[in-house]
């Protein structure tokens, strides 16, 4: 089989799964690559834990910031909900910047990750990934925008009102009535983008402290949200380190398998789903399937 009929099948698999994506698997040392629709921008939720990470950790190394300072959270002075951590806590608690960092990227957290933009604000980790090269990746806002939506205001019987709005308010152009969803207002980046970042995490080019590299590895190897792509790439021999990013029918997961016998690679899968319905969990295994035969592919020699 032909390459091109390889993705052809993958781009129908997709389709008829409801969802339409973004996807790009990279070898981390020969950066020989394979993906779909690979430079498409789409808003990115969660995901903008990574680059508010890094940037909070060389200022770190720096001797901006001391990740043993502690900060005092308040609960409702950081107003952003979420399902684990700070978001859940009912009294106040002093953390730890360093732990701050644990909470938001491996628990993926939102008030602890506001907390951190407050530390470091969008306008300054955007000015961070200028200053490493980062390309293709914009950071504008905190967290706490994320949880604006019409999700909030819908009863639990009706949140698939809010993704059908979200599937179809959006126009040709990427625009969309949700500011959250529009690419000219949101944190937005694309699969090359995050592959681009990671990439640089991996092998620590010269702007990149080597420290900071390696604890935001540290973080990715610990994230707890493995139900999306880590089935297809967690083994006991290799390593999947990653993040994800869920809003409305946004879907994603950006990552790095490490495999016993040395290969590495870098992973973007950037979706949007089509159907109404928050829970999915045949798309969540159509991501991870779609990731793992591109890297299956690359990984032979085909692409």
């Amino acid at each position: 089989m032909s390459t091109e009929r390889f993705l052809r099948e993958l781009r129908q698999s997709l389709r008829d799964g409801g969802l339409h994506g973004s996807f790009l698997v990279r070898d981390v040392d020969t950066g020989e690559e394979l993906g779909i629709d690979r430079d498409i921008e789409f808003p990115v939720a969660s995901l903008v834990k990574i680059p508010l990470a890094l940037a909070t950790l060389d200022r770190i190394q720096r001797g901006e910031l001391d990740g043993a300072e502690t900060r005092q959270v308040w609960p409702g002075r950081i107003t952003t909900p979420g399902p684990t951590g700070i978001s859940r806590f009912r009294h106040p608690a002093r953390v730890a910047v360093d732990d701050l960092l644990y909470l938001s990227v491996s628990i993926s957290d939102n008030a602890a990750t506001d907390a951190l933009f407050e530390l470091t604000p969008p306008a300054e980790v955007a000015a961070y990934l200028h200053r490493t090269g980062a390309r293709g990746i914009t950071v504008r806002h905190v967290i706490q925008e994320l949880t604006d939506t019409p999700t909030e205001r819908f009863e639990a019987a009706e949140v698939h009102l809010a993704h059908a709005l979200a599937i179809d308010a959006g126009t040709a152009g990427r625009g969309h009535r949700l500011p959250q969803l529009d690419i000219s207002r949101a944190n937005t980046g694309t699969a090359r983008a995050f592959v681009d970042l990671l990439q640089a995490v991996w092998t620590e080019p010269s702007k990149i402290h080597r420290e900071a590299a390696a604890r935001l590895r540290t973080l990715l190897a610990n994230n707890v949200i493995r139900h999306r792509l880590a089935p297809d790439f967690a083994s006991d021999s290799s390593r999947w380190s990653s993040k994800t990013g869920t809003l409305l029918n946004l879907r994603h997961e950006v990552g790095v398998v490490e495999h016993a016998d040395g290969q590495t690679y870098a992973v973007a899968a950037l979706t949007e789903s089509q159907v109404a319905a928050s829970s999915q969990p045949g798309a969540e295994a159509l991501m991870g399937q779609v990731a793992r035969r591109l890297r299956d592919w690359l990984r032979a020699g085909r692409g």
